[in-house]
């Protein structure tokens, strides 16, 4: 009985970590794969990079086919396993959410076979810096 227990059982495999960095905007999807410490580059793509139409960069197709080839090119250097950072604009814009390319993002890492870890919101906030642009009354149309 001990045998066929250990027969059944998948033999483990060790994770190697890595970082996939996404930046994600209304205008386009970067994902920037890093190793943990997040200092050197193993792969990055944009929606830019994988669709001819300007206006398709940001879409959730051209994320997916972004993090597939990102998803490949980590794999073939090893990382098969990932914490994610999810960055949206930010800073003293009015924009803090994400862009729709995000989740289809991760979700085409993972059906790629990568193990995620950590998933964190990295997006910057304002302390109250610089004033937000547009004068006292606003920006008038």
């Amino acid at each position: 009985m001990d045998n066929r227990e250990e027969r059944h059982q998948r033999p483990r495999q060790e994770l190697r970590w890595g970082i996939a960095h996404i930046y994600s905007s209304y205008n386009n999807t970067i994902i920037h794969v890093t190793d943990i410490t997040g200092t050197e580059t193993i792969a990055k793509a944009s929606g830019g990079m994988v669709v001819k139409i300007d206006r398709l960069e940001s879409s959730p197709t051209a994320a997916m086919i972004a993090a597939k080839k990102v998803a490949e090119q980590a794999m073939d250097k090893g990382i098969n396993a990932l914490h994610i950072k999810i960055k949206a604009p930010g800073g003293n814009t009015l924009v803090t959410s994400p862009g729709p390319g995000a989740q289809a993002a991760i979700r085409a890492l993972s059906r790629m076979g990568l193990r995620i870890g950590i998933m964190e919101d990295v997006t910057p906030m304002p302390h109250d810096g610089c004033r937000k642009a547009g004068g006292k009354r606003g920006r008038r149309v």
